[in-house]
């Protein structure tokens, strides 16, 4: 039989949980159960595999200290890797023994917390034990207190030797019905793989760099995206103005689609073309990008886009047949 421990508190000498820990080691050993010890805080780093521990662990002990609030932070980071990368096949099958110990109030709370935890991720919980201790000495000297603690451990080796079931609780139901929180579905070995990649800090900051590298080339992107939408249509306008009318003229082409309008403005036989407004117009046109399109290709005219409704537009009407004379779009 094997035992893995998890100690979540921060390993401190006067830490009650260690003195506890120690005396259910010493019984287990007692009874020939193979005991590993992992101390959370000293795989900070590199809580995400430490799941992956449970592979040939028949139980194991969840251990902390109330220090001020629930079950601390090491303890709860190690829970939520069991969630994310644990092998949920083998934790159905492996009991769990919660051991709380407190230095101030709430080792109850923290106690029913990792039953509850262990509960959802599918495991067994077994009956665990919490305790508040003001004076350490106090506590170690206490000759009942030390029966107590080997007791529980002893209850914890028969209960896995036995293979004790337990009864239904709401939690599995919940987990089962409610509880569905979107998961990639991996196996074991994937699950194993991905943990050691998320606690792979080199890994991890390759990636960073690499999406902050792939959003620069979008951003890129989408900005020669903005400045192509700036300059749509411009060109051709520029390019097919005929310039033979000393004329002043303002036309706003509201074109669907785009953010902008644009404005086309003659002045004297000179152009100005951009997209944005402008104080003074003649003549509004709204348009499709197709039929504009259209007339830019030389399939068809301003004017008979207008004539069958194709074109909207509003104003001088006189300028608006203007605008074939103005900008010429030959049929290529």
């Amino acid at each position: 039989m094997k035992v893995n421990i998890y100690y979540g508190g921060r390993g401190v000498l006067d830490d009650p949980t260690l003195y506890v820990l120690d005396k259910m080691e010493e019984v287990l050993l007692e009874l020939r159960v193979n005991v590993d010890r992992y101390n959370i805080y000293e795989h900070k780093s590199s809580i995400s595999t430490l799941p992956q521990t449970m592979k040939d662990a028949d139980g194991i002990i969840l251990a902390t200290t109330v220090e001020w609030l629930g079950i601390g932070g090491y303890m709860q980071q190690f829970l939520d890797a069991c969630w994310l990368y644990g092998d949920k096949d083998k934790i159905a099958t492996t009991y769990m023994q919660p051991i709380v110990m407190s230095t101030t109030y709430g080792e109850r709370e923290a106690e029913l917390s990792l039953t509850n935890a262990w509960e959802t991720l599918g495991g067994l919980p077994c009956s665990g034990m919490c305790g508040y201790v003001e004076d350490l000495v106090s506590f170690q000297m206490n000759k009942d207190y030390a029966v107590i603690i080997e007791k529980k451990a002893e209850n914890l080796y028969r209960t896995i030797s036995q293979k004790m079931k337990n009864l239904p609780t709401s939690n599995q139901a919940v987990t089962r019905s409610v509880l569905r929180t979107a998961q990639l579905e991996l196996t074991p070995q994937e699950s194993e793989q991905l943990s050691m990649y998320v606690s792979d800090d080199t890994y991890v900051k390759q990636q960073k760099e690499d999406i902050e590298q792939l959003a620069e080339k979008f951003r890129g992107l989408m900005e020669k995206t903005a400045a192509g939408e700036e300059t749509a249509y411009v060109i051709d306008f520029e390019s097919h103005f005929s310039g033979i009318r000393e004329v002043t003229v303002n036309y706003l082409f509201i074109i669907e689609g785009r953010k902008k309008p644009l404005c086309v403005q003659v002045h004297n036989g000179e152009l100005i073309c951009h997209y944005g407004q402008q104080e003074r117009t003649d003549v509004y046109v709204k348009v499709t990008p197709n039929i504009l399109e259209t007339i830019i290709a030389g399939r068809m005219t301003f004017q008979r886009a207008f004539m069958t409704g194709e074109m909207t537009a509003k104003g001088d009407f006189k300028t608006l047949r203007m605008l074939d004379e103005l900008f010429v779009f030959d049929k290529e």
